[in-house]
């Protein structure tokens, strides 16, 4: 892969792990502050919020590396009726202005509840608008390997898996420090974490299955696509797919088999296996995706000059 791209890579894989934290913190908030309370729900969804402005921050700034004059950014945004590229960058800017935002009212308790749920609601939207535009910069009719429908649904499918694992990997080790710290980790921030977890890992293992369905039928259409799309399925397998085969194993060992153990040990309550599950199942799903967005970047193979 050309190094040209690294940037990209960072930027992609950073944005949508951010958009999808974001959005599963919210479900997290909506589905089980009722059951839990609103005072468990903040004890571990606060630290996990205020991390991901970072994340996106450092995403956008990796973009801007791409463009080699970093004020080329500005013209980029010119076009937003008809660039999917000035889309990008307007949904981006406007995700981390607008999440920015949500974080400071939602640390000063400032607005009402419902106030706050809508602006949530509303950058959480913005995001999703983000990973649709991404998508779209690359459904390029001149490169076969990249204007497929596998692009969308993988770059959707990063942002959901990795957010899910990022936020149970932020939550088991927030509740580590702060018990660590006798800090008050009553019994009902414990079952928050406990139920969180079950169904992070749940939807860890159905994304999963999604992976493994998408990415052997992409293989298979460009291996018997035109010679351009079948040049890049060489690509995908040089060395004997080795590098597709470790981004697989990966990402089945991070969000299968430790999603599976991290469904069964939530259930016992332990919390030191869960925060070596739940982090280790992070960073390893971290891994693959970043591995296929280098082997998505090189299968780049354009039709004509």
């Amino acid at each position: 892969m050309n190094v040209h791209e690294l940037p990209l890579v960072a930027f992609t894989i950073l944005a949508q792990m951010s958009v999808g934290s974001f959005v599963i913190l919210g479900l997290v908030q909506l589905s089980l502050v009722r059951k839990h309370g609103q005072e468990a729900v903040d004890k571990l969804s606060g630290p996990a919020l205020y991390a991901i402005g970072p994340a996106i921050v450092l995403g956008l700034i990796a973009s801007i590396f791409h463009l080699g004059n970093p004020m080329n950014a500005l013209n980029a945004i010119n076009h937003l009726g008809s660039s999917w590229l000035s889309r990008e960058i307007f949904f981006g800017s406007a995700f981390a202005g607008l999440g920015a935002v949500f974080a400071v009212v939602q640390w000063r308790r400032w607005l009402t509840p419902l106030l706050r749920q809508i602006l949530a609601g509303a950058t959480a939207l913005v995001g999703l608008a983000l990973v649709l535009s991404m998508s779209m910069v690359y459904m390029l009719p001149s490169v076969p390997a990249w204007n497929h429908w596998a692009t969308p649904v993988t770059f959707f499918t990063t942002t959901f898996l990795l957010g899910a694992l990022a936020i149970g990997a932020a939550f088991v080790v927030v509740y580590a420090v702060r018990k660590h710290k006798h800090a008050d980790v009553d019994e009902a921030t414990g079952a928050l974490l406990r139920t969180s977890l079950r169904r992070i890992a749940a939807s860890s293992i159905v994304l999963l299955g999604i992976e493994f369905v998408v990415l052997p039928t992409y293989a298979l259409d460009l291996a018997t696509g035109d010679v351009h799309a079948q040049a890049s399925a060489a690509t995908l397998m040089t060395a004997g797919g080795a590098v597709l085969l470790t981004r697989l194993a990966l990402v089945f060992l991070g969000a299968g088999l430790l999603g599976f153990f991290l469904y069964r040990f939530a259930f016992r309550g332990k919390e030191r296996h869960l925060v070596y599950l739940a982090t280790s199942a992070f960073v390893l799903v971290l891994a693959s995706e970043t591995i296929g967005r280098m082997l998505f970047y090189s299968s780049f193979d354009r039709i004509g000059i």
